[in-house]
């Protein structure tokens, strides 16, 4: 099972980070402000969506629909739930690494209330996604379009941070190399991943598919990563996360969501390291100067690098310049001046003999990376 903090434990920790890897039970805004500052990397909020019912609904035969009808998800005004809303943002804002984002899910009863306050608290927002359903559940009186989407903002902490994790070239690359929208096409959680008791009835009202959470996961976090949950339910955050390599943290007060979520990310198997490296473009890429390459030796100085078609040469020198033409610069500068152009890229422009063909120095840059690599 997955190990369950109480509230009142938590606020006792003297060691860091027991909190980690764990369902926390108890009010979420407490135990929010029981967390240490800037502790978190990514934060996923499926909060209730005070949804307003009015009474019982049924379908055109008269059954019943499983609505959302539980006492978490009521509240006494909109005055009421826009305080509720505040006090976890703050606290959530607070336990936010600066270079950390957050996603906060909802309908149109509450996303733009909560939207609106995420911006009042300096959040700043990045994106809002739209998960469209493919099986949505049909509006019975037909008096309203068919409610067929749920809206999620992606925020960073305010407009100055800097360096928050967004896996573009993952997301770009797994999806047949062109660049993730921001609609997303998933399925309501149902079958064998929808939660059951043993009276056949759904454990949790609003359990999210565990696709659209690895999506969110995968795109802006890294192995290692600490995502915290805090409405976690059922626990699909933690089981996804656990699943594929990040740490988790849930907050939740009723029990019967705890038992559930425990036992099902105990049962989670992770993925195997080779399998969890996220694939980067080259601005991730670690900076190597052509310079490198001499002193390692896989450039030598007095060797010809010419252009794909041999039409340009340039002698490599110790001090990790070329020399042509009675000029000397850069790889990327002298590229430049023997073509007549302003800029060039030297690591694609210049190449070496390796005996075979010609090949572009960048080839030896990706050498060296691969050596830093292996360092790690």
């Amino acid at each position: 099972m997955a190990a369950v903090l109480p509230l009142a434990d938590l606020k006792k920790q003297v060691r860091p980070a027991t909190w980690i890897n764990t369902i926390i039970k108890g009010d979420c805004v407490a135990a929010l402000e029981a967390l240490p500052d800037h502790s978190v990397d990514a934060i996923f909020a499926d909060p209730p969506y005070n949804l307003q019912l009015g009474g019982s609904l049924h379908r055109p035969d008269q059954s019943l629909v499983d609505a959302v009808d539980d006492e978490w998800d009521q509240f006494a005004s909109f005055d009421a739930y826009d305080a509720f809303t505040r006090a976890w943002l703050l606290a959530c804002r607070r336990v936010l690494k600066p270079n950390g984002t957050i996603w906060v899910i909802g309908s149109y009863h509450n996303i733009f209330r909560v939207g609106a306050i995420m911006q009042d608290l300096n959040f700043w927002l990045l994106n809002d996604i739209v998960w469209r359903k493919t099986n949505p559940m049909p509006n019975f009186k037909g008096r309203r379009f068919q409610n067929a989407h749920e809206t999620m903002i992606w925020a960073s902490r305010d407009a100055k941070s800097k360096g928050y994790t967004f896996n573009y070239d993952a997301l770009k690359a797994a999806n047949d190399d062109v660049q993730m929208r921001s609609d997303w096409l998933f399925p309501i959680c149902s079958g064998g991943e929808r939660l059951k008791g043993n009276d056949g009835k759904k454990i949790h009202p609003t359990q999210k598919p565990e696709a659209l959470l690895a999506r969110v996961i995968m795109s802006c976090t890294k192995p290692g990563d600490v995502v915290l949950d805090p409405f976690f339910g059922s626990g699909t955050t933690g089981a996804v996360a656990k699943r594929l390599g990040r740490n988790f943290v849930g907050i939740e007060r009723e029990q019967d969501y705890i038992d559930a979520a425990s036992a099902r990310i105990a049962a989670v198997e992770p993925l195997g390291k080779a399998e969890l490296v996220v694939m980067t473009g080259k601005k991730a890429e670690p900076r190597v100067a052509f310079n490198v390459l001499v002193e390692s030796g896989l450039v030598k100085p007095g060797q010809v690098l010419t252009d794909a078609k041999r039409r340009y040469s340039a002698i490599v020198r110790a001090d990790g310049t070329l020399a042509a033409n009675g000029e000397a610069g850069s790889i990327h500068r002298l590229g430049a001046k023997v073509q007549g152009f302003d800029a060039c890229n030297g690591w694609t422009f210049w190449h070496f003999d390796d005996g075979k063909s010609l090949r572009p120095i960048d080839d030896l840059r990706a050498v060296i990376r691969n050596d830093m690599a292996k360092m790690d």
